[in-house]
């Protein structure tokens, strides 16, 4: 092979090393980078997710509060009103 088939393949990998390695390197690092920031921010939405189902599961406890104290006033409006004869019954007991 003459002398300038070996000049141009040693010019041809002297670019390749130099230039498209650091770059194909420098790419690849920008990708590790990236996916670094993904999994970090998919990290925080779970946590953030994890949060708001825990807080969301105490409604539910809030709706069972709220009928609870629905049928205690409820029970209490009946107590009052029962309370109110036994007075006026014993009113008239203590007249008599």
């Amino acid at each position: 092979m003459p002398q300038a088939v070996y000049t141009i393949w040693f010019i041809l990998l002297l670019v390749i090393v130099l230039v498209i390695v650091p770059l194909a390197l420098y790419l690849l690092q920008r990708t590790l980078n990236a996916a670094k920031n993904i999994e970090r921010y998919f990290d925080e939405m779970a946590e953030a997710g994890v949060g708001i189902a825990e807080n969301v599961s105490h409604i539910k406890a809030l709706e069972d509060t709220i009928s609870v104290a629905t049928a205690i006033l409820g029970v209490a409006g009946q107590i009052k009103e029962n309370t109110n004869t036994i007075k006026e019954t014993l009113a008239g007991r203590a007249k008599a």
